[in-house]
């Protein structure tokens, strides 16, 4: 049997992969994805050998996941339940994805990963490989009783490695768990199961990566201005960029001043409810500048349909259906919605804050000329006619009045 593990070489995959050979009979083949997570990679491959793979795949996804992942999810304005940028969910489908082109490469007969039985990366992953690979076998060794009983906690993996001899750095304890990528850094579990824990108090400072917090961000606010071509940023203060290059040149202005934090309790696939706090400064810029061009190149009702879809389409992407005709038929709205989102957005960054400091556009659909509060050179709008616009649209209100009453509709007592 073979199978293709998705590795980091840290304490969990490595037992993974060594326990999953033993108990399968299995020739393991490793495979660690660069979404920009920044993790030690030197000696990866020596370790993973040293573990029990026979051979180790190490891709550099950085430019496909900012390319055909971030970026379509930008354009379509995808925050799930207001508040999380997605940045876990929308590195899953990548990374299951390349799992199974190896797959297919190597001809294994499955893929396995390390996630728990308790969250949403499990379905993340294997929804993506029963879209792409529906033959292809899946072992999730955390749903299964034999793992769990051999590793109900973290000291029987470290006790495991020591007496296999697998090369880990491990502790018993960790205060919390993280997940980096180039979207986002997420925390969750240990310190952060108590929702009255203030994540953001200076005790707490050491836990973030990727931004100051606002506190100690520079009291001088910085200007940056986004340029965009159908609905994706092409150059930053006008230097052109590629989407990987947009990311990387965003996290870091949006870091240094502190943008792009967010503390929630969210609703995860499986049914239970979580806390995650997470980093994502160069997506939170990215998702405002987007949005403010859009309020001036987009039709009303074009912008409305697509609000009224952004919280299916990111909940589409938080439940792993990446892949599912629906987010397809979705996204191929949201691209004839990005038709026109071309401009340049100004933003004022300053202590943790993201404020718009101007839009233009050649396709701007706003028209001062019309919208002035003075006479209106144009003659495009008479205010004569909102007379009989008000009267038409309040007759059914007149008439149910008449029919019910008026107290009644109103609650009055």
């Amino acid at each position: 049997m073979k199978i293709v593990l998705a590795y980091s070489g840290g304490l969990d995959t490595s037992v993974l992969l060594s326990w999953i050979k033993d108990t399968y009979n299995a020739e393991m083949i490793a495979f660690c994805a660069n979404i920009g997570q920044e993790d030690e990679l030197t000696g990866l491959e020596k370790k993973a050998r040293q573990t029990g793979a026979s051979k180790i795949y190490i891709d550099d996804l950085q430019e496909e996941f900012a390319r055909d992942f971030i970026f379509p999810m930008i354009r379509a304005g995808a925050v799930y339940e207001n508040q999380y940028f997605l940045g876990t969910s929308i590195a899953r489908p990548l990374i299951a994805k390349r799992m199974v082109e190896i797959a297919r490469k190597e001809k294994a007969d499955a893929i396995a990963h390390g996630a728990t039985g308790k969250g949403n990366d499990q379905v993340r992953f294997e929804l993506t490989a029963a879209a792409l690979a529906p033959s292809l076998d899946i072992i999730a060794p955390w749903r299964d009783e034999r793992f769990r009983a051999a590793f109900p906690g973290r000291q029987e993996m470290i006790e495991y490695c020591a007496a296999k001899r697998i090369p880990v750095q491990a502790s018993a304890k960790k205060p919390y768990s993280s997940d980096r990528n180039l979207l986002h850094i997420s925390f969750e579990a240990g310190i952060l199961e108590d929702p009255w824990f203030d994540a953001f108090a200076p005790s707490n400072k050491g836990m973030f990566k990727l931004s100051v917090s606002p506190e100690d961000a520079p009291s001088k606010p910085e200007h940056v201005t986004l340029d965009f071509v159908r609905g994706d940023c092409v150059s930053v203060n006008g230097r052109k960029l590629a989407p990987l290059g947009v990311m990387q040149t965003l996290n870091k202005l949006g870091g240094k001043h502190g943008v792009g934090r967010v503390d929630m309790v969210e609703n995860r696939f499986v049914g239970m409810k979580s806390r995650g706090v997470y980093e994502t400064p160069g997506g939170a810029i990215l998702q405002f500048a987007h949005r403010q061009l859009e309020s001036l190149t987009m039709d009303r009702e074009v912008m409305h349909i697509r609000d009224s879809l952004i919280p299916k389409y990111a909940e589409l992407v938080y439940y792993g259906f990446w892949f599912a005709p629906e987010r397809l038929a979705l996204q191929a709205l949201v691209e004839e919605s990005q038709r026109n989102v071309t401009g340049s957005v100004r933003v004022k960054l300053y202590k943790g804050g993201i404020y718009a400091a101007g839009r233009r556009s050649k396709v701007s659909l706003y028209n001062p000329r019309i919208a002035t509060m003075e006479a209106d050179p144009t003659k495009a709008y008479n205010q004569d006619d909102a007379t009989g616009f008000i009267r038409l649209n309040g007759l059914r209100l007149r008439v149910a009045s008449r029919v019910h009453g008026a107290r009644a509709l109103s609650r009055l007592k």
